[in-house]
């Protein structure tokens, strides 16, 4: 069962005899037609090696790596 929490503008689903509030569980996502999430894919590794060093991109790239693990998105 789910129903529409007002206050927080979320839905809640009574799913395995508790509630969950603002969970929404998906196989995929789709936008204007268009699949724009799915499974997770593998882990995207962090910058190493190659012949040319560039610290600060390596720096920023890893840290758009970061974010992502942080946020769930990638695996470590």
């Amino acid at each position: 069962m789910s129903v529409y929490v007002k206050s927080d503008a979320v839905f809640a689903t009574y799913r395995q005899g508790s509630w969950e509030i603002g969970v929404i569980h998906a196989s995929i996502v789709i936008v204007a037609g268009q699949q724009v999430l799915g499974p997770r894919l593998p882990a995207i590794a962090s910058v190493a090696g190659g012949a040319t060093i560039d610290s600060e991109a390596r720096t920023a790239i890893n840290a758009v790596l970061g974010a992502l693990r942080e946020h769930g998105l990638i695996e470590p």
